[in-house]
């Protein structure tokens, strides 16, 4: 017992001389190698991240073009009513901003006979190729084009057309002369550059709300709604050379909701062109529900993610209906009071909800940004606010 004893208390004290002269050799090894010897880290790999490719040049029919677009925003607040500048600097800024991004095609609203004290085009529709506005139109076109991005080149608020449309050659006449001024002068540009024929036609062509207009549903206004689409779409298509098979964009009414595109076009016949044409392709916006999406709405008003794939998924079974390809051209939630509510994963995941289905309905999607109660940019278009570009985009 006692010599169990010994040898325990030898090994206990041989422990605690190794315990305590151990780090005294090391030190003195590495005092002699002239410092203490460093630690070398274990290598970190690089993050890894998903390129966002180019667009394909080779894409030319709409089905592929529109597909091929993919994720866009608009070019808000500026030539559709001057809100924000319209400069070519600080918009291509944007342009360079969103593109990094990944986004590859620009939607650009253009109001071309209202709005402003010096118009784009006379009231008879006659378009000022020199007007100062319009070559900075054109530099920004051409910048994004330059860019390897599809372009969005529409007829935006024109109130003295939607207002007042009786279906009468007055009318007719002017939109129709506008179109071939536009389509003429941009003839020869290639297919990246899209014409958008009407944004969200209202008014006499059918609203939810204000005092004398007709609702959407209302036969007339279903009627006048096909007429003017198609008058802009003869118009282009008359013009010949590249805008025979560019593509063209027609609307709904009811400020361009998706719930009306069966309504306007039930059938592949009542589209432009009889529904032949391979370079046709419809847009719809969606603000739905106003509520939650509106900029007077609230957060608690959000449907859930459900409510809002079904939506765009129904447009998407009526878009194989008439074999004809379908983009997003207006989305997202504004807010004009409680801002701080825009800056939630509630908010950042409705943008990438939409994002992920419209990708599974092969659509194209442009996200409303108008630098204001929808922005997405700040107001000088150098930065993206409350991370929700980002978070959409995110592979």
């Amino acid at each position: 017992m006692k010599n169990v004893s010994i040898k325990i208390l030898k090994r206990v004290f041989y422990g605690m001389v190794c315990y305590i002269c151990l780090p005294l050799f090391i030190f003195s090894c590495a005092s002699q190698s002239g410092g203490v010897v460093p630690i070398t880290p274990p290598p970190v790999s690089p993050p890894i991240t998903t390129p966002i490719p180019a667009i394909n040049t080779n894409a030319t029919t709409a089905k592929e073009i529109v597909l091929d677009m993919a994720a866009g925003f608009n070019l808000g607040n500026v030539f559709e009513n001057g809100i924000n500048p319209t400069n070519p600097s600080t918009n291509k800024g944007i342009i360079d901003l969103y593109y990094n991004a990944g986004m590859r095609h620009v939607r650009i609203p253009t109001t071309w006979m209202d709005g402003f004290s010096n118009n784009l085009a006379d009231a008879n529709g006659n378009l000022n190729t020199l007007h100062p506005r319009f070559l900075e139109l054109k530099e920004i076109i051409d910048y994004a084009l330059a860019k390897k991005m599809y372009v969005v080149l529409n007829t935006h608020h024109e109130h003295w057309l939607k207002d007042h449309y009786d279906g009468t050659a007055i009318y007719d006449t002017k939109f129709a002369k506008l179109w071939t001024g536009i389509a003429t002068f941009f003839k020869e540009y290639p297919k990246q550059l899209l014409f958008e024929v009407l944004n969200e036609p209202e008014g006499n062509l059918g609203q939810w709300s204000g005092t004398g207009y007709p609702l959407p549903t209302v036969e007339q206004a279903l009627v006048y709604t096909r007429k003017v689409n198609s008058i802009a779409y003869n118009a282009i298509r008359a013009t010949g050379g590249a805008n025979a098979t560019r593509i063209v964009m027609i609307s709904p009414n009811g400020q361009g909701n998706q719930g009306m595109i069966e309504e306007v076009y039930p059938t592949k016949a009542s589209l432009p062109g009889g529904g032949t044409d391979t370079y046709l392709a419809i847009q719809v916006h969606t603000y739905d529900p106003w509520a939650f999406c509106g900029q007077t709405g609230n957060n608690a008003a959000f449907p859930g993610n459900t409510s809002i794939e079904n939506a765009i998924k129904k447009v998407g079974v009526h878009a194989t209906l008439l074999d004809v390809p379908i983009n997003y051209g207006e989305f997202g939630v504004g807010r004009q009071s409680n801002t701080a509510e825009r800056n939630t994963d509630l908010v950042r995941g409705y943008y990438r909800v939409f994002n992920l289905t419209c990708k599974t309905q092969k659509m194209s999607f442009t996200a409303w940004d108008d630098r204001g109660w929808f922005g997405l940019v700040n107001k000088e278009g150098t930065s993206f606010v409350n991370n929700i570009v980002p978070s959409m985009m995110a592979q």
